[in-house]
C-alpha cells in the first residue's frame, strides 16, 4: 500500500513542477513590487505555514493571544474563516457560530470572549475595519493562516513546520504538501518546529536547525503540544468526568488533519477508545450525528463518554441536529503549546518587544513587562 502511494506521488511530480513555476512567479512579482503588498501602521503578526494540513496554528495563535492579553494589550485575531457559510467582514460576538465565522475563529472567541475576533477573506479590508475600532483601540492584530496572503505585509511572520513532516523533507503540491517552495521560509522572522515528541533529544535540535538552513535574522524555536483536562461541551455534562479514572469507554470523534496524537493520548487515559474520524474541518450532517449516536450507544459500561477537539466542539455545539441525549456526554480535550529548551521567556520577550516597538500607542512602551523574569 505504501509503495503504491509513493508511486502515485512520483507520477504527480510534473504537476508539482508546473505548480511551482506559477507560485514562484507570483512570489517574484510581489518581491519586485509589481504586485503590491499593503503595510499598516500597527503591529501585525502572521502565524502560518508552508504545508497544507495541521501544524498547530490555532494553539500557537491562542498562545500569543494569552501572552499579549496578559501583558495588558488589546488583541484582535483576523482569519478568513475557512469553510464558513458567509461572506465579507464579520466581527464575532457571543452568539457567533462556526457556520457563520468558521470553527477555529469560533473556538478562539469562545475561549477568549473579551478579545476581538473577525473574519474576512480580504485580509487588508479586515485589518482596516479592525484598526478603525475605538474604545478601546486595537493594539495588535494576529493573522491566522495568512503566510501566503501576500497582499498584506505583516510586521512579523511566524512560520510553523511539523516535526514529523519538516518543510525541508517535503515537496510541492500535489506530489507533496507544500503550498509554495521551501524558499518561502525566508520571509519568516521566527520559525517554530511544532509537535515535537516528548523524548526529543538535545542533538535533534541541532540537527534540525542545520537542516532547515535558516538565515542569521531568523530565530528558531521548538514546541510541544500539551493536553489538558477535559471540558464539558455543555453545562449539562457531569463534572466528575473531567479527570478520567482509567476505566472509561470513550468514543473519540475527530474532524482534524492529524488525529493520531490525540488518539494516543486518549488510549493512555481511558480503558477503551473507539475512534470515529472525519476529514479536517468536516461539516457534520444529520447522518454523521446519527452515526455518532449509534456508536456511542454500542459502548459498554456506565462510565462512557464522547471526546472531541475544541475545533470540532465549536461545530457540534451549535448544530441543530445534535441529539439531546448525547449532550451530557460530550467533552472537549483542550491543547496548549510549550516552548522547549527553556526558550519561553526569550520567545515571549521577542513578541512583546516587537509589538511595543511598532505600536500606535506611545504608552505601551512605558508599560511594565509582566513577563520579565
Amino acid at each position: 500500500m505504501a509503495e503504491h502511494f509513493i508511486q502515485i506521488r512520483q507520477w504527480l511530480y510534473p504537476f508539482s513542477w508546473l505548480y511551482g513555476i506559477a507560485v514562484r512567479t507570483r512570489n517574484k512579482l510581489f518581491d519586485w513590487g509589481w504586485l503590491q503588498s499593503k503595510s499598516f501602521d500597527a503591529p501585525i503578526i502572521c502565524i502560518g505555514n508552508l504545508a497544507v494540513g495541521g501544524t498547530g496554528k490555532t494553539p500557537h495563535t491562542e498562545y500569543l493571544i494569552k501572552l499579549l492579553k496578559d501583558t495588558g494589550l488589546n488583541v484582535a485575531v483576523l482569519s478568513r474563516g475557512y469553510k464558513r457559510q458567509s461572506k465579507g467582514f464579520i466581527l464575532a460576538d457571543g452568539t457567533s457560530t462556526a457556520v457563520q465565522i468558521g470553527d477555529e475563529p469560533c473556538q478562539m472567541k469562545n475561549k477568549f470572549p473579551d478579545i476581538h475576533v473577525a473574519v474576512d477573506e480580504h485580509r487588508a479590508h479586515g485589518i482596516e475595519r479592525l484598526l478603525s475600532l475605538k474604545s478601546p483601540a486595537i493594539d495588535v492584530i494576529l493573522l491566522d493562516d495568512a503566510f501566503q496572503h501576500r497582499q498584506v505585509e505583516a510586521g512579523m511572520n511566524i512560520l510553523l513546520t511539523d516535526y514529523h513532516r519538516l518543510l525541508c523533507d517535503d515537496t510541492l503540491l500535489p506530489a507533496g504538501n507544500l503550498r509554495e517552495p521551501r524558499s518561502g521560509k525566508n520571509r519568516a522572522q521566527i520559525v517554530i518546529v511544532t509537535k515535537c515528541p516528548p523524548d526529543i533529544k538535545p542533538i535533534d535540535f541541532n540537527i534540525i536547525g542545520k537542516r532547515l538552513h535558516l538565515y542569521p535574522y531568523q530565530q528558531l524555536y521548538f514546541s510541544q503540544l500539551r493536553y489538558e483536562k477535559l471540558i464539558p461541551l455543555f453545562h449539562t455534562a457531569t463534572s466528575h468526568t473531567e479527570t478520567l479514572q482509567g476505566n472509561e469507554q470513550v468514543l473519540l470523534v475527530t474532524g482534524i488533519a492529524a488525529p493520531g496524537p490525540l488518539l494516543q493520548e486518549m488510549q493512555r487515559r481511558a480503558a477503551s477508545v473507539r475512534q470515529l474520524a472525519f476529514g479536517d474541518h468536516h461539516a457534520f450532517n444529520k447522518k454523521d450525528l446519527q452515526a455518532i449516536e449509534r456508536q456511542f450507544m454500542q459502548l459498554k459500561g456506565e462510565r462512557k463518554l464522547i471526546v472531541t477537539t475544541e475545533k470540532d466542539g465549536a461545530r457540534l455545539k451549535s448544530h441543530p441536529d445534535l441529539p439531546q441525549s448525547l449532550r451530557p456526554h460530550i467533552y472537549m480535550l483542550p491543547i496548549r503549546i510549550q516552548i522547549l529548551q527553556e526558550q519561553e521567556q526569550i520567545f515571549n520577550q521577542n513578541i512583546i518587544n516587537y509589538v511595543r516597538t511598532h505600536s500606535r500607542n506611545s504608552q505601551l512602551s512605558e508599560r511594565k513587562d509582566a513577563h520579565t523574569a
